[in-house]
């Protein structure tokens, strides 16, 4: 059997039957390994199992977990609440809309949506029920908009890309993140208050209205995290990985001095349960080290893209057709196990058709957001229905509004590729 074929099939095949993603990636490298190349190759897997993750800029992914389980744990959830409560008010539809604003604001400190769902479930969906909103559609709803986290800044998948591909600025990249991560929450926002009218949700929302003011100041410590974090980026006072060092000790302050509501064992439990976090997208990381290496020897991503090229010679109908195939592989795989494993065979075609590099992480990134709610496997969707004590069936009928709206707002993206591209140049930022 042909080495790179059976790498690729052997790979889907271990997906099929259910094998972890970091298990199916390490065998299928391996016995690529084994069948294309000599016995002495085998030598290779420890070091490119090391050299997976050897890398200075990937200290920031545990770090920045860190910070959303610490800030999830200072109640920064229920004064982000207050205050977005406090700027929509009560109207028909608001804490659905209040939802979908903490969703935005909770993913500029955690950088995951699955963290960021979590925090903002446990916070809403009992708020959200007593209100009069079905579960099922609170569950729809967070999930949702819980998926902008992979975009607006910081972005644990995003780190994954600018590390994959060369040259790229991770500053650069962010800034291109953040103002489709603003649309995209918008492509939630509005089918959530339209759908909140036509079905009479939130008859039973409360009139009373916290103090814009006090809601503010008690929001601020929480709202300046993500300004200290772009702040000393821009600026130059810290490189993206010292900004993660220095959000988990802005966190720490805000829990222990400011709010005064995190207790030691809760940051020992934060720890422990940002090192299982990290643990497994370390893990996938490494054994995808020697799957790259053995794809890349054995020249099977090289024919991948040569199998892509010859469907078409027009840059659209490829560009949307690689969209499609990331919407699909986001249904059934993380964001960060889609970087590592489409790159090494997208990145040929990013040559080819000369699209910009940072453009073109923000689209993967759009589409890995959008499966991150839609069904089967919808790991922003499980955290949300498992809160909401619903079946992710249940929430199919308002999750697919939310699918149809972001998909348009990927469509701007492609058209209109400044979306992404302009704050990132007014920054001074290489996007070229």
């Amino acid at each position: 059997m042909d080495p790179s074929l059976a790498l690729l099939t052997s790979f889907i095949v271990f997906l099929l039957i259910g094998l972890p993603i970091a298990v199916a990636l390490g065998l299928a490298g391996a016995i690529g390994i084994v069948l294309g190349l000599d016995g002495y190759a085998l030598a290779t897997i420890g070091t490119n199992t090391y050299t997976g993750i050897a890398k200075y800029p990937l200290i920031a992914i545990p770090l920045f977990v860190l910070t959303g389980m610490i800030f999830e744990r200072s109640g920064v959830a229920h004064k982000l609440v207050d205050f977005a409560s406090a700027l929509v008010g009560p109207r028909r539809g608001g804490l659905a809309v209040v939802a979908v604003l903490v969703c935005m604001l909770m993913g500029g400190m955690s950088g995951s949506g699955p963290a960021d769902a979590a925090a903002v479930a446990t916070v809403m969906i009992p708020s959200m029920a007593k209100a009069g909103y079905p579960r099922s559609f609170s569950a729809g709803v967070i999930a949702s908009a819980a998926s902008t986290a992979i975009l607006i800044p910081p972005s644990i998948a995003l780190i994954v890309y600018s590390i994959m591909v060369p040259g790229l600025d991770l500053r650069a990249l962010f800034a291109a993140g953040a103002v489709p991560g603003l649309l995209a929450g918008l492509s939630v926002i509005i089918p959530t208050i339209w759908i909140s009218r036509r079905h009479g949700f939130g008859r039973q929302e409360e009139t009373a209205r916290p103090h814009l003011g006090k809601s503010f100041l008690s929001a601020v410590p929480g709202l300046m995290a993500p300004v200290i974090i772009l702040g000393g980026l821009r600026t130059g006072a810290f490189t993206p990985t010292e900004a993660a060092v220095v959000a988990v000790a802005y966190g720490l302050i805000v829990g222990l001095f400011i709010y005064r509501t995190l207790t030691w064992h809760d940051i020992y439990r934060a720890m422990v349960d940002s090192a299982q976090t990290s643990a497994v997208i370390l893990i996938i990381m490494s054994f995808a080290g020697i799957f790259a290496w053995a794809g890349s020897t054995l020249g099977a991503f090289d024919e991948g893209a040569k199998l892509m090229f010859g469907l078409s010679d027009n840059s659209t109908v490829v560009l949307l057709l690689v969209m499609m195939v990331l919407l699909l592989a986001g249904m059934v795989l993380d964001g960060i196990s889609i970087y590592l494993i489409t790159l090494p065979l997208l990145m040929p075609l990013m040559d080819r058709f000369g699209w910009n590099p940072t453009w073109f992480g923000v689209l993967m990134a759009m589409n890995i957001a959008i499966g991150q709610f839609t069904p089967p496997v919808a790991v922003n969707l499980m955290v949300t229905a498992k809160v909401g004590g619903v079946s992710i069936e249940a929430t199919t009928r308002w999750v697919i509004w939310f699918v149809l709206s972001m998909a348009l707002t990927i469509g701007m993206v492609i058209a209109m590729p400044e979306i992404s591209l302009w704050l990132p140049r007014l920054l001074g930022y290489v996007v070229e």
